[in-house]
């Protein structure tokens, strides 16, 4: 892996994430003529806008590095040669999407071995751009981020998610625990939003039992390289095709969220 390889695919994931996300605005301008589908539950949804919007920068990608592996949440993996692979979640919060909140955002990471070494989350409606790569730093809109060491989960706010795959005792249980800690709890639905949020700031922490490595792994880049923590998540091999458990938080936060998770 050289720093040369790695920011031609910055530039890249910043690009796709950008105009993909302008594609997804479009389309949810005229979210009521979307055809709305279920996966999982009813709560699980995905739309033409999702598959459109992961075409296009799926097909984008392979014109600049046709020997990248490529894992997007709609079409699924193709492997690749060159030891580098796109992860993608094309809408992010596709329910707050298609019901007209606007918490929703495009995620692009890259993996290569067992590190994510670039993370770019694009949020349309409020025309913000995160971005980070393995020892660059990361940013919001050009402004470089840094958590701050000050913050712990009784002087802040702590993101929280949930999903088919968590039972509501469960969630139950993360809210009642949070609160018992003497914090407060957060959730836009959105996860690689609120992984976002910790990378800037806006949250000390974010938990979350069980999460897709296209929903997680660039918000993961960013909360490292604003030099927060992050509970190991492998992506080696096939192992990228499984979800895992999902942890990041500022230092002060650490301690508290890994209770809250029963580790």
């Amino acid at each position: 892996m050289s720093v040369h390889a790695v920011s031609q695919r910055l530039a890249l994931a910043e690009k796709v994430a950008r105009e993909g996300g302008e594609k997804a605005f479009d389309y949810c301008l005229r979210r009521d003529s979307l055809v709305i589908e279920t996966k999982r539950d009813a709560q699980d949804v995905v739309s033409i806008a999702d598959r459109e919007v992961e075409l296009f920068i799926r097909a984008t990608i392979a014109r600049d590095f046709p020997e990248d592996g490529f894992l997007g949440e709609e079409f699924g993996l193709q492997p690749g040669t060159s030891g580098y692979t796109w992860v993608v979640d094309p809408i992010d919060g596709t329910s707050p999407f298609v019901h007209g909140i606007p918490n929703w955002c495009v995620s692009v990471a890259v993996v290569h071995g067992n590190d994510t070494v670039i993370g770019a989350i694009y949020c349309p409606n409020q025309q913000e751009i995160f971005l980070a790569a393995k020892g660059q730093g990361a940013t919001l809109n050009g402004r470089k981020l840094q958590v701050d060491p000050t913050r712990t989960m009784q002087n802040h706010l702590t993101g929280i998610g949930s999903n088919s795959h968590v039972t509501p005792q469960r969630v139950g249980e993360i809210v009642s625990d949070v609160l018992a800690r003497g914090g407060n709890f957060f959730r836009n639905g959105s996860g690689a939003m609120m992984l976002a949020y910790v990378a800037c700031g806006r949250l000390v922490g974010y938990y979350e039992p069980r999460m897709n490595a296209w929903d997680c792994l660039a918000g993961f880049c960013l909360v490292q390289e604003a030099g927060g923590w992050t509970y190991p998540y492998d992506v080696e091999g096939d192992k990228l095709l499984h979800g895992g458990i999902v942890l990041a938080a500022a230092p002060g936060a650490k301690a508290d969220l890994l209770g809250v998770a029963g580790l």
